[in-house]
């Protein structure tokens, strides 16, 4: 088992474990959305994700939030786009997650932040996900990476040492758990 591969068993249990903090970080991102400015006329979209077990279902911050959604949408091999969340039905993507079934792509320019689920994030922002590098390749466009992306998950999942960092890895810029919003830190050169 690879260094990474025994991180996910470990903090997917540890996020399961955590799983009653669920409505608690759904509020804490509820906050974090409402402090920013006013939503205009054309405001951009708020980049979300269909839950899978264990993690925060923002689901009910629909009727909440007055800005656009949008749903990432795989496509099994690897790549990965956002689509408007609409009144549309919903529809299994490449990988089997519910996804906008019709509708254009989004462009990153019409995105104004990414919310990302995560197993655990490191204080510099590096990500360990499920291993299949969706998120990853699609920051790793230039375009994509200048949208602020954020990861959800419980502080009990916030690691204080270094998690391991490939090289496509592409650090986020904080993170929302029970105690609100954190900024990650600069990399050690």
């Amino acid at each position: 088992m690879t260094d990474k591969q025994s991180l996910r068993s470990r903090f997917r249990q540890l996020r399961r474990q955590q799983a009653g903090q669920g409505a608690v970080i759904r509020d804490a991102v509820k906050a974090h959305l409402l402090a920013r400015s006013a939503p205009s006329a054309h405001a951009r979209c708020i980049g979300l994700y269909w839950p899978l077990a264990d993690e925060v279902d923002l689901r009910p911050l629909l009727k909440d939030i007055q800005a656009p959604l949008a749903l990432p949408v795989a496509d099994g091999h690897g790549g990965l786009s956002y689509r408007l969340w609409d009144d549309h039905p919903l529809s299994a993507d490449g990988c089997g997650i519910p996804a906008p079934a019709v509708g254009a792509d989004l462009q990153p320019e019409e995105l104004e932040l990414l919310l990302v689920p995560a197993l655990a994030v490191d204080r510099h922002g590096i990500r360990l996900g499920y291993g299949g590098g969706y998120y990853d390749r699609l920051r790793a466009d230039d375009r994509w990476h200048q949208v602020p992306a954020l990861v959800v998950l419980p502080q009990a999942c916030v690691h204080d040492r270094p998690l391991p960092r490939d090289p496509w890895d592409i650090p986020f810029e904080g993170w929302i758990t029970e105690r609100g919003s954190g900024q990650a830190t600069a990399s050690p050169a």
